[in-house]
C-alpha cells in the first residue's frame, strides 16, 4: 500500500477556534511536484491578524501565571505526541512543499527534539541576586520576564524546524504567539495546532494565520505585539524592520546565506564531496538558507574534486518524493523555477563560470512539476552574480584558491554572513580560519549548521541578527527587569 496522498482541510486557529475562511480570501496551494493545485488555503486578512493578536494578549496574564514546572509539562506531552505523529507530519511535509520523505521525516524529528529540549528550558530560567557595588547596602535582583505577544513569520522551506526554533522557546520562556506560516506550506503546521490543543495548551496561547505580505504587515506593525521573529529573504527583512521601527519593536531575522565551504589538500575529498553535492541539491533543491552554495576548492586539488563533484551530480535521481530512491525534489513555485534559471542563464550569457553540470530543467520527473537539474559552474569569478548572490536553488560555485589568506577574502567577499565551512585535517589552520571568517557559525569537517539543539543559529550581515536554537535562542525571548531594595 502506498503512502496516503490526501491533504487536510486548512483553517486559521484564532483563540481556540478553528475557522475554514478568513478575510483575505483563499489561494490554492500547488503541489510542486505536479503542478497540480491540491485545495484551498484560506487567507487571514488584517481583521483576522487583529483577533488573533488580540487573543494571544487576553491569554497571556492566564498562562505567564502558569508556574515553570507546569508550562515544562505541558510542552513535554506536546513534544511526546509530535514525536508520536512524526510519520503524519513527514507525510504533511511532502505534501506542503514537494520536499523528499526522507527530509520531511528528518524536519518532523528535529522539531520533536527542539520541543523536547526547551520544554527542559521552562524551569530554569533565573535571575541573580547581588548587591549594588557602589553601596555594599542595597539588596539587588533581576527578574527574567517574557515579551507578552510575539509575531512569529515562518519561512515555506522548513516551517516545522521553524517553530521548533521560534514558537517553543517563546512559549517556554511564557509569552504567546500569533505564528504566520507561508501560505505555500499550511498542511504540517495545520496538524500541528491540532496537537497544540490535545497537549493542553490553553486557547489562545497559540494562534495560526495563513496569508501572504498583508497578513505580515499586519502582524508586525499590531501595537500589542511586543517582538517579532522572521525567517525569510533580506528584502523582506528590511520592511519588517521598517514597520517596527515606528515603536520601536525589537525583532529577530534569521535570513539567507551564501556560505562558502573551504577545502584544503589534506581533507577527506570524497567525503566533502558527498557532504556538499547532498547539502546543495538533496536538502531542498537548495532551497536552505546555509547550505555552502561556493565550494572553495584548494588549486592542487581543484580538479580532483570538480571531477567527483560531478560526477556525484550526474548519479542523483528525480522522481515522486516518497520514492526513498529519490534525491532531488523540485522548487517550490513556477516563479521559483523561472529566477533561478534566469541566474544560470545570466551566469552563462557573462561568462561567469564554466558549466559543468545541468543548467536547464531535466527530462524524467513528474510531468508539469518544478524542477531544475542540478547545476555546477566551474572556475567561477568570485565577484559575479552566481558566486555573490543567493540563488536559493540546486546550484553550486566552484571557486580555486591558492592560499589560506585568498581564501579567506574569498569567503568574506558577500554581504552574508550565516555559515562557513572548513574542511582540513590541521587544527592549527582551523583555529586560524574561524577567527578570520565573517560568519555565525564555522562548521569544520562535514559537521552540519545544526549540529544540536544546544547550538545557536544565526548570522552576521544581510544574513540577519539575534540567534535561534541552545540557550542564546531561549533569551531572544525573554527582557530582563532590575530590582534594587534600599
Amino acid at each position: 500500500m502506498g503512502i496516503d496522498r490526501t491533504v487536510p482541510a486548512v483553517h486559521l486557529h484564532i483563540g481556540g477556534q478553528a475557522r475554514v475562511e478568513g478575510t483575505g480570501g483563499t489561494v490554492a496551494h500547488v503541489f510542486p511536484v505536479t503542478g497540480e493545485v491540491q485545495g484551498l488555503v484560506p487567507l487571514a486578512g488584517p481583521a483576522d491578524v487583529a483577533e488573533a493578536v488580540e487573543a494571544a494578549h487576553a491569554a497571556f496574564p492566564a498562562w505567564r501565571a502558569w508556574t515553570p514546572a507546569e508550562r515544562r509539562g505541558v510542552l513535554v506531552r506536546l513534544a511526546e505526541m509530535i514525536k508520536a505523529d512524526v510519520a503524519e507530519l513527514g507525510r504533511l511535509s511532502v505534501l506542503d512543499n514537494g520536499m523528499t520523505h526522507r527530509i520531511g521525516l528528518h524536519l518532523a524529528s528535529s522539531m520533536a527534539g527542539y520541543t523536547e529540549y526547551y520544554a527542559g528550558w521552562a524551569d530554569k530560567i533565573e535571575g541573580r541576586v547581588t548587591t549594588v557595588p557602589a553601596q555594599r547596602r542595597e539588596l539587588a535582583y533581576t527578574v527574567p520576564e517574557p515579551y507578552g505577544v510575539v509575531g512569529i513569520i515562518l519561512t515555506w522551506n522548513g516551517p516545522l524546524v521553524s517553530v521548533g526554533m521560534k514558537v517553543i522557546p517563546a512559549l517556554a520562556a511564557g509569552n504567546t504567539v500569533v505564528v504566520k506560516p507561508s501560505e505555500l506550506t499550511p498542511y504540517a503546521t495545520e496538524h500541528l495546532m491540532r496537537l497544540v490543543r490535545a497537549a493542553g495548551i490553553p486557547d489562545g496561547v497559540v494562534n495560526l494565520v495563513l496569508g501572504g505580505p498583508d497578513a505580515g504587515e499586519a502582524l508586525v506593525r499590531h501595537p500589542l505585539v511586543q517582538k517579532v521573529s522572521f525567517t525569510g529573504g533580506p528584502t523582506t527583512a528590511r520592511k519588517i524592520l521598517a514597520s517596527c521601527a515606528e515603536s520601536l519593536k525589537p525583532a529577530v531575522l534569521e535570513l539567507g546565506g551564501k556560505s562558502a565551504n573551504l577545502v584544503f589538500p589534506d581533507a577527506d575529498l570524497d567525503r566533502v564531496t558527498l557532504i556538499n553535492t547532498s547539502s546543495v541539491f538533496e536538502t531542498l533543491a537548495g532551497q536552505g538558507c546555509a547550505i555552502p552554495s561556493r565550494l572553495l576548492v584548494h588549486e592542487s586539488v581543484y580538479d580532483e574534486v570538480a571531477e567527483k563533484v560531478v560526477a556525484r551530480v550526474r548519479s542523483l535521481r528525480f522522481g515522486d518524493p516518497f520514492d526513498p530512491s529519490t534525491n532531488v525534489s523540485p522548487v517550490v513555485t513556477r516563479a521559483a523555477r523561472d529566477r533561478i534559471l534566469g541566474m544560470i542563464d545570466t551566469a552563462r550569457s557573462q561568462g561567469a563560470g564554466t558549466l559543468l553540470a545541468g543548467g536547464g530543467v531535466p527530462d524524467g520527473p513528474p510531468a508539469g512539476g518544478y524542477y531544475v537539474e542540478p547545476t555546477v559552474f566551474g572556475d567561477v569569478a568570485p565577484d559575479s552574480e552566481i558566486a555573490q548572490v543567493e540563488v536559493f536553488g540546486p546550484v553550486l560555485s566552484l571557486l580555486r584558491f591558492s592560499s589560506e589568506e585568498e581564501a579567506v577574502a574569498i569567503a568574506n567577499s558577500t554581504s552574508y554572513g550565516l555559515a562557513s565551512y572548513v574542511n582540513t585535517r590541521d587544527i592549527g589552520r582551523v583555529n586560524r580560519l574561524t577567527a578570520q571568517l565573517r560568519a555565525g557559525g564555522v562548521y569544520v569537517n562535514g559537521a552540519p549548521p545544526v549540529v544540536g539543539y544546544e547550538l545557536p543559529f544565526g548570522g552576521v550581515g544581510i544574513s540577519g541578527y539575534g540567534r535561534e536554537g541552545g540557550q542564546e535562542g531561549l533569551l531572544e525571548f525573554v527582557r530582563t527587569k532590575a530590582v534594587a531594595i534600599a
